[in-house]
């Protein structure tokens, strides 16, 4: 039977430390939002006022012709302006993509108790986590979201620790994924005045994990979020979403986007997949780039899933603005840091918009 999830503390247990998640408490029969669940007016979405992104995706079968150019230009300006923009013809086949979607519902489908084995404090592998919502201990409000976190370290790991109902399609995704990565990565490098070698690619994404998002349906979208603000750590993030929608991103300063401040829709494309820079990238350009900061709506009528592939360095790593860079624009924006201590600062907050970024920059007060 499940616990009244007016009280607080009952709620917490059965979410999260039991490892129910919003799933199980929706399938009980949840009618209104919990308490725990009801952000904060200003961090609510107003789904009427928003607008969609119209830009079209990016086609990546040209940055391999006589268009070249053109194209490298798409993918700098929208990694300058926005942090966001959607490719097609990845290399990642769309069959797949479909399949990756299935795997994903059907896997939140299970039995609790079935995915629960992998909470943190409990899974059998450091490599996979199961949880719900960021950092339920740090959070004034929950974010309505489960999720499955697959660390890969290699493939004989992975087929010995992944769960095995979805093992095998999320091991494919990321293996036909990162050739894209690294040619995004090598465009907005050369734009930057660096030549880059593949040893300093591998660099940048030799950390890699697949999740899997669980989006349930909710009682009432408007007082609740499915991830709050905030800006991917990493290098860059791989997206694929479903056709329900609910991604928003920040404008960061005015441009053919939109005005700054401004939260625009990122429309579902099918065979698309958003590509999405991260705080790695903005702190090696100096501040070029703009990692994005985005956040997830909720929805009364369908569940939704997300899997992304996060790519990001070693955690020994040491990270700073490129030194071609800050010979350029006259000084750095950022100090040198291990990505380890940016991690932990990181994990250690609640969402809170791109504040994580203040850890490295000159001067933060």
């Amino acid at each position: 039977m499940a616990p009244s999830f007016d009280d607080g503390n009952s709620l917490f247990n059965f979410v999260v430390r039991d490892g129910n998640g919003v799933k199980g408490m929706v399938d009980s029969g949840l009618s209104t939002v919990p308490q725990a669940y009801i952000q904060p007016p200003i961090e609510r979405i107003d789904n009427d006022r928003a607008r969609k992104h119209g830009q079209p995706p990016i086609d990546l079968l040209k940055l391999g012709g006589p268009e070249h150019d053109e194209v490298a230009k798409q993918i700098v300006r929208a990694a300058e302006s926005l942090g966001f923009f959607q490719v097609v013809n990845h290399g990642v086949p769309v069959d797949l993509l479909e399949s990756l979607k299935d795997t994903a519902r059907d896997f939140f489908s299970l039995p609790a108790e079935k995915k629960a084995v992998y909470r943190a404090d409990v899974s059998p592998t450091p490599l996979v986590k199961y949880g719900t919502s960021f950092v339920p201990q740090k959070e004034k409000a929950l974010e309505w979201k489960d999720y499955i976190s697959m660390q890969y370290t290699n493939d004989a790991e992975a087929l010995q620790h992944w769960p095995e109902e979805i093992r095998d399609v999320s091991l494919e995704y990321l293996r036909t994924s990162m050739s894209m990565a690294r040619n995004l990565l090598q465009v907005l490098l050369e734009n930057l005045g660096v030549k880059p070698e593949d040893s300093m690619i591998d660099v940048l994404v030799d950390k890699k994990m697949v999740n899997m998002n669980y989006y349930p349906t909710c009682p009432n979208p408007d007082l609740t979020v499915g991830v709050g603000r905030h800006s991917d750590m990493g290098t860059l993030t791989i997206l694929l979403q479903d056709g329900i929608g609910g991604l928003f991103v920040k404008i960061e300063e005015d441009s053919e986007f939109g005005k700054k401040g401004e939260w625009v829709e990122i429309p579902p494309v099918p065979g698309a997949l958003v590509i999405n820079v991260g705080d790695m990238v903005q702190v090696l350009s100096n501040g070029k780039y703009k990692s994005a900061e985005h956040r997830v709506r909720t929805t009364s009528t369908k569940s939704r899933v997300s899997i992304p592939i996060f790519t990001m360095p070693n955690a020994t790593t040491k990270i700073a603005p490129l030194p071609e860079v800050v010979q350029k624009d006259g000084n750095a924006l950022y100090k040198e840091f291990v990505l380890a201590d940016y991690m932990k600062n990181f994990f250690s907050n609640a969402h809170d918009g791109k504040k994580s970024l203040d850890f490295a920059k000159i001067n933060s007060v």
